[in-house]
C-alpha cells in the first residue's frame, strides 16, 4: 500500500470537505491517473510510493506545458487554472533541485561513468545515471540540456 496514495486520498476528502473546488478536482484527477496506471499493465497493481510520484510528476508537466500554451494562446484565465493545479500537485512532490544541484549531479554520473572522454556518444548512459538521481526533482528537458553542456564542453 503507498503511503503517498492514502495520503492523496485523505487530502482529497478533506479538500472536499472544505469545499476546496480545485484542489478536489485536481486530487481527484490524479488519483485517477494513479488507478489508470495501476490497471494499465497485464496485471493490475499496486504502484509504489517512487511510481506515485512519477505519475504526480508527468501530471504536474502536463499542467506546466498547458498553462504555457493558454498563456501563449492569450487565454490568462485557463493558464491561471493550469497553474493553479500544478501548485497543488507540487506540495506532493519532492523539492525541486536548482541549476547548480543538477549540474553536480550531471558532473558526478560523468566522472562516475568515465564518459568526459566519449562526448555526446555518452549521452544515454550519462543521462541513465542523472535520471535516477533526479527522477521528481526535475525536468528531464533542464536536465538533458545540462547533460549535453558538459559533454560538448
Amino acid at each position: 500500500m503507498s503511503a503517498l496514495k492514502d495520503r492523496l486520498r485523505q487530502d482529497l476528502t478533506a479538500a472536499m470537505k472544505a469545499r476546496d473546488e480545485v484542489r478536489s478536482s485536481t486530487l481527484r484527477m490524479v488519483l485517477t491517473a494513479i488507478t489508470n496506471a495501476e490497471v494499465a499493465g497485464k496485471e493490475a497493481r499496486e504502484l509504489s510510493d517512487d511510481e506515485v510520484i512519477g505519475v504526480l510528476s508527468s501530471e504536474a508537466k502536463k499542467r506546466r506545458e498547458a498553462a504555457t500554451a493558454f498563456e501563449d494562446g492569450g487565454r490568462p484565465e485557463m493558464a491561471a487554472k493550469e497553474a493553479a493545479e500544478g501548485a497543488v500537485l507540487a506540495d506532493y512532490l519532492p523539492a525541486q533541485l536548482t541549476g547548480e544541484e543538477i549540474a553536480e549531479i550531471v558532473a558526478e554520473a560523468i566522472e562516475q561513468t568515465g564518459a568526459a572522454s566519449e562526448g555526446m556518444k555518452a549521452m544515454g548512459k550519462v543521462m541513465g545515471v542523472v535520471t535516477a538521481k533526479t527522477r521528481g526533482r526535475a525536468d528531464g528537458g533542464a536536465v538533458a540540456a545540462e547533460v549535453r553542456r558538459q559533454l560538448a564542453g
